[in-house]
């Protein structure tokens, strides 16, 4: 990856970054030498790394969650559920473009080679942005990342404009005909590994969404162990990420989501975290998911299977330690900013984004 031929401008424009997840593609962007760049629309809430942000509160609390859930759909294009969805959004656009124009003309936001619109999503729903890159021939990607095309569907019209459709998400693949699967990159080295010995198993939960992780559930089957077996169960719910670190680094093993709802299955950035670190992770997959998988270094399991689980690791360390060093290479496999970045690279050129000579 190395003469400057291959060197690009890369703008990521995403409304919020979601896990720290749209940041990593410009860190690895970056790291393999190009000029990488994400301007988020919506404050982020966790603590993650910002880069250029314009700063929009998203509506929080129980309305918002109830609208968004109540979005859920197999529609594939996007459309207003009603009209007061249409003028909530075209009120919400005329009130912010005055910001948006000056980051854009401030920013020079029109003087990038690429334009990844993470969650598929423009700063306006009228796409007026993406309209103007693509009238002056420049090149685009849409990237999906988690419920944007479960729950909101496809923007047509940008659907059109893309060059190149990427998904992180297994199940997006049947949602969308013209779609590429990319494993997530993650700063693999940047996480130390380390096997955790703790005389008393210690397992961590640490969900964002209860329902969409299953807590309640797997709340449920922990506290019954815990009358059988001498385990420690931490759930680390809304809590600041150094200490969430902290806390992973004294855990033997996690579990990620299992009886889940709202399409709860498979792995995220969380887990890929917890392999990186040594943490054997537990969660749930469905059939089609985990064939799909290469080299599974997960446990599998669902909400009836999750007690002998935990057991089997408690009562075999060894099989437990397996998991650790199995997990550590198969992030390093998959989900590195070498690994994500050559196979994303494949698809520029497949897709006459870029040319490298």
């Amino acid at each position: 990856m190395g003469n400057t031929n291959r060197m690009k401008k890369i703008l990521h424009i995403a409304p919020q970054n979601f896990a720290g997840m749209p940041m990593d593609f410009v860190k690895m962007q970056r790291e393999a030498g190009h000029e990488a760049r994400l301007v988020t629309m919506f404050k982020n809430t966790l603590s993650f790394e910002e880069d250029i942000t314009l700063g929009f509160s998203l509506p929080t609390g129980g309305a918002a969650r109830k609208w968004r859930d109540s979005k859920m759909s197999d529609v594939k294009y996007y459309k207003p559920k009603n009209i007061a969805e249409s003028i909530f959004f075209k009120a919400r656009d005329f009130r912010n473009s005055t910001v948006i124009e000056k980051l854009i003309n401030d920013e020079k936001l029109s003087e990038f080679d690429i334009y990844h619109f993470d969650g598929g999503m423009d700063f306006y729903r009228d796409l007026r942005f993406a309209k103007k890159l693509s009238a002056a021939g420049k090149k685009i990607v849409c990237c999906y990342f988690g419920s944007d095309l479960r729950s909101r569907g496809i923007f047509r019209e940008l659907d059109e404009m893309s060059s190149l459709n990427l998904t992180v998400e297994q199940d997006h693949l049947s949602l969308h005909k013209h779609i590429n699967y990319l494993f997530f990159p993650f700063d693999v080295k940047g996480c130390e590994f380390k096997v955790v010995k703790n005389k008393k198993l210690r397992i961590i939960h640490s969900p964002t969404n209860r329902k969409f992780k299953g807590t309640d559930k797997i709340l449920a089957v922990t506290e019954q162990l815990k009358k059988e077996k001498d385990i420690e169960f931490i759930l680390a719910e809304g809590m600041d990420r150094s200490r969430l670190l902290e806390l992973k680094r004294t855990c033997d093993a996690a579990i990620d989501q299992v009886g889940g709802e709202l399409g709860g299955s498979g792995y995220g950035k969380n887990s890929i975290e917890n392999l990186a670190m040594g943490l054997p992770t537990i969660t749930e997959f469905t059939d089609e998911y985990l064939n799909f998988l290469p080299e599974n270094p997960f446990i599998s399991v669902n909400i009836n299977t999750l007690k002998d689980a935990i057991i089997e690791i408690t009562d075999n360390r060894q099989l437990l330690e397996d998991y650790a060093h199995k997990g550590r290479a198969w992030a390093e496999k998959y989900h590195s900013f070498e690994a994500v970045n050559s196979k994303l690279e494949e698809l520029y050129v497949k897709h006459s984004i870029i040319q490298f000579d």
